[in-house]
């Protein structure tokens, strides 16, 4: 993954997707065997489709076509965040307070490294969930991954 690619991407990419009226919630650049793979990751309010899906990977395909930020031959991927959306933005952790989200730490966290429990917010710049019935923070920084996830 290379995240520096990922952030000027995201720069480049997200006022087209604004224009279409979506939500740019995730850009990843990575490879996988051989290839290299740009996947963007769009939403609106009620879910995305295939044509709204459609309709930025040909706006942005040609915006990187004209532009030619990537040296390297790549795959452009245009999907919805699915059900475990991904939170990474601030508005993201306001946006879906009271939902179930776990949170994967990039290391031990009280000697734990995968939280799941009800989003309170982002407070002083830690994730905070209510975690086995009390409160638990946790670092930003120590977060990997934040994302909704399934009640069953």
């Amino acid at each position: 993954m290379d995240e520096a690619m990922e952030q000027r991407i995201g720069l480049l990419v997200e006022p087209l997707v604004r224009e279409k009226g979506l939500e740019l919630v995730n850009v990843e650049y990575i490879r996988e065997g051989a290839h290299w793979y740009l996947r963007l990751y769009i939403d609106k309010d009620g879910g995305v489709d295939m044509d709204d899906c459609s309709g930025v990977s040909h706006m942005v395909s040609e915006m990187l076509d004209q532009k030619n930020p990537i040296p390297q031959a790549y795959m452009l991927e245009v999907s919805s965040p699915g059900l475990e959306r991904p939170l990474k933005k601030e508005e993201d952790f306001i946006r879906f307070q009271g939902s179930l989200v776990t949170v994967h730490t990039t290391s031990p966290f009280q000697g734990y490294k995968e939280f799941s429990g009800n989003l309170i917010g982002l407070i002083n710049d830690e994730i905070v969930l209510e975690y086995e019935n009390k409160r638990m923070a946790i670092p930003r920084a120590l977060a990997k991954k934040t994302h909704l996830s399934l009640d069953f």
